[in-house]
């Protein structure tokens, strides 16, 4: 029986901003979460360290004869394919990037109203989840942040089995990687916490406002 090392997001958030505490107040620093699970944890950080909070939306692009195959990831900004992909046509990752996008600009609208996404060229991105198992959607997160040329990316996790977490390390883009509890012991995120109920969307929109209506002004613009 494993022992829970984390009573609930927040908590696991709190701790985490512990681990950062060098970055708070830091005008070039950003806190980008993956949502819906690694909104409650970066919401933690960014009020701890008083540092802007932002999503990272992405989705798969599936291939066309298996949808659950991904061979490549989109934002609202940019895209990375896999070797995959070069079997599939053109025509066909030009439309469904296209769809993609208009799905992910729905959602934003929904989490954010008008925002414009903040700029994260030349800033720290603090990129924050609830934990990985595989870090197979983290690593596309990481490629699709590390387009928009950040100064440098720091990976915040609870928790991570070592087999992920050596992926994530290997990475250039990558100058640092936290993570609390690392265990081979690994079946799912959840099992490590007491408390794992599903985030919903609406959470989701109330984090986002409180953290960063809690901001100077002067912080979110720099």
């Amino acid at each position: 029986m494993i022992k829970r090392m984390f009573i609930n997001r927040k908590q696991a958030g709190i701790l985490l901003a512990k681990e950062l505490k060098q970055y708070q107040n830091k005008t070039d620093t950003i806190v980008v979460t993956i949502p819906r699970g690694g909104v409650p944890v970066g919401f933690e950080i960014s009020k701890a360290l008083n540092l802007p909070l932002e999503i990272v939306l992405s989705k798969k692009i599936g291939h066309p004869f298996n949808k659950e195959y991904a061979i490549g990831a989109v934002t609202l900004k940019s895209s990375v394919l896999s070797e995959a992909a070069e079997e599939v046509s053109h025509e066909y990752i030009e439309d469904e990037t296209g769809r993609i996008r208009d799905l992910l600009q729905q959602r934003y609208d929904w989490y954010y109203g008008k925002k414009k996404p903040l700029e994260l060229t030349d800033k720290t991105v603090i990129i924050v989840d609830d934990g990985i198992a595989t870090g197979n959607t983290l690593l596309s997160s990481i490629q699709l942040i590390e387009q928009e040329e950040p100064k440098e990316i720091v990976i915040a996790l609870p928790v991570a089995p070592p087999s992920a977490l050596k992926k994530i390390r290997e990475l250039r883009a990558v100058t640092q990687v936290i993570c609390i509890l690392e265990t081979r012991n690994f079946r799912a995120v959840g099992q490590f916490y007491e408390q794992f109920n599903q985030v919903s969307d609406k959470e989701v929109i109330t984090l986002l406002k409180k953290a960063n209506n809690q901001l100077p002004l002067k912080t979110i613009k720099d």
